[in-house]
């Protein structure tokens, strides 16, 4: 498989890293408008870089060699730009989250998707993470009863340094409740297996960037919320984030409590906690069990190993031996729960998913 990566931050160095443990993946092209990004990418490569084109945008990035798939990971602002000519080709496409970063954006791009045959695969990491794949493989099989209550944790640090600041700003990430919080509401349906009703979030920029200033102008970006989700089948979900907890044990923590359990999982810890109900008084019956992950995929990236088992499914996918598994249309579900967490916390109210959604 002949891979061509569009932009060359922070998240393309991880899907280098990853891609080099693949036996069937082989780095052919490279695409961004940054000189010194290729170079990051380059020194990525390593050994493998010597054969490896690098272009200065998508469009002569696919009049170069042949490629057999692409991933986007550009700035969640230029996705919808960048897409444009590569859904015009036959390419199977992984376009890193989030999918837009306005809902008009990501609607246009479920319908451009829907007319092709190849594999269009949203990248939401934290599916594929071995601890939280086997948390949602327990929810789904019934171990905790009937399901009525998910809550998702993440305290961790600020947002990263990127090139040209971009990430300070709203209008390119669309708001950290759709750049950073989208795999948090992708979980959230993916689990509960219903759609968002409605959404209250509450939330600001309290502690991180207030003193910063770029060409004169101030972050706009939520560091802290709390955001509650109603589902359509009556589970209620809550998002809880933090980006001023650097000395958190754990970044992220998923909570699902049944009729019948409470299940937790660490991350990283990967420490899955099984707590069934007891009467009153009895002895508790919790059950604790790590799970593990090769410590050279962990290695590799930032995301417990995420990265390195979407690679492993999206070429699958490719290959025809399995479905894809992140849609177009889950990346526009998380993008529309996002923004409407973004403009409840700015207007101090519940926002409707039909107000969005229609």
């Amino acid at each position: 498989m002949r891979f061509g990566l569009i932009g060359t931050g922070l998240m393309a160095q991880e899907h280098l890293r990853n891609l080099r443990l693949l036996p069937d993946a082989e780095v052919v092209s490279l695409a961004d408008p940054a000189p010194a990004s290729l170079d990051w990418a380059r020194r990525t490569l390593g050994d493998r870089a010597a054969g490896v084109s690098c272009f200065p945008d998508v469009e002569s990035l696919l009049r170069g060699p042949p490629l057999d798939a692409v991933i986007v990971a550009s700035p969640n602002h230029t996705h919808h730009a960048v897409l444009q000519p590569l859904l015009a080709t036959a390419l199977p496409i992984l376009c890193e989250k989030p999918l837009a970063t306005t809902l008009a954006d990501a609607q246009d791009l479920v319908r451009l998707a829907a007319r092709r045959d190849a594999p269009f695969w949203v990248g939401m990491e934290y599916r594929f993470m071995p601890p939280v794949r086997r948390f949602i493989a327990d929810v789904h099989a019934g171990r905790v009863g009937r399901l009525h209550r998910l809550a998702l944790h993440e305290h961790r640090f600020p947002f990263l340094p990127k090139v040209g600041d971009w990430n300070r700003f709203a209008a390119n990430t669309g708001g950290t409740m759709v750049e950073k919080c989208c795999h948090f509401f992708d979980l959230m349906r993916l689990i509960v297996g219903a759609e968002p009703v409605r959404v209250h979030c509450s939330g600001a920029m309290d502690v991180n960037h207030r003193d910063e200033r770029y060409d004169n102008r101030t972050p706009d970006i939520i560091d802290n919320s709390f955001t509650t989700v109603d589902f359509a089948n009556g589970v209620r979900a809550m998002l809880d984030l933090c980006m001023f907890a650097e000395g958190s044990e754990e970044q992220e923590q998923l909570v699902a409590i049944g009729d019948a359990a409470k299940l937790e999982v660490g991350i990283p810890s990967g420490a899955l906690t099984f707590s069934p109900r007891v009467p009153l008084g009895a002895p508790k019956r919790v059950q604790r069990e790590p799970i593990a992950v090769d410590p050279t995929v962990l290695a590799a990236g930032h995301h417990h190993g995420a990265t390195f088992f979407q690679q492993q499914a999206f070429l699958d996918a490719v290959a025809g031996r399995a479905p894809v598994q992140v849609t177009a249309h889950d990346g526009m579900m998380a993008v529309a729960m996002g923004l409407a967490a973004e403009t409840s916390a700015r207007e101090h109210r519940v926002v409707r998913m039909d107000e969005l959604l229609g």
